[in-house]
């Protein structure tokens, strides 16, 4: 069976062909070809963080672009922020740090001007994602119902193949 592009140009069936090296793009590292972090807030716990430890717990935990990216009523606000920090824990998930995890505002979840947000390293986060082979992140995230969500997803490239967009290991 041949498949048609919406362009009326045949593709070969690739059911039981091996793609051409060109068309696989970088070669994944290992067997780790994708890395996927997931993680599940309790909105109330983060709005309990943000109760007893006020400013001293945001300015900790998210960068000045997150917190103004998360204004509005308490509940709106607060499911916000706990997407934001399950989003930092799906992406620490990712990176798979040996020693000491990342400090939170090295990891900065990035509001683009259409609504949709995507991941930013800095720091000891960027630096490990290149020397683990993080190629480009993918991020979902999600909150209803009092919990949180976040999907982070990466395919895995070897060191001499970093495919990192917006990773500054020395800021």
């Amino acid at each position: 069976m041949r498949e048609i592009e919406r362009t009326g140009a045949e593709l070969p069936n690739r059911d039981d062909a091996e793609p051409a090296r060109h068309e696989r793009g970088p070669t994944p590292m290992n067997d780790d070809e994708l890395s996927v972090g997931v993680d599940l807030v309790d909105i109330a716990e983060v709005a309990s963080s943000v109760k007893r430890f006020g400013d001293r717990y945001l300015r900790r935990v998210f960068t000045e672009h997150e917190i103004s990216c998360c204004q509005g009523p308490p509940a709106v606000a607060t499911a916000s922020l706990a997407a934001r920090f399950a989003a930092k824990e799906a992406t620490i998930k990712v990176l798979r740090p040996h020693d000491a995890r990342p400090d939170w505002r090295s990891i900065e979840v990035v509001r683009l001007p259409s609504g949709a947000c995507k991941l930013k390293l800095r720091g000891e986060a960027a630096r490990l994602a290149v020397e683990r082979g993080v190629g480009p992140l993918a991020l979902s995230m999600t909150h209803e119902g009092g919990l949180a969500a976040a999907v982070v997803v990466s395919a895995t490239f070897s060191a001499a193949q970093p495919q990192i967009p917006e990773a500054r290991p020395d800021s």
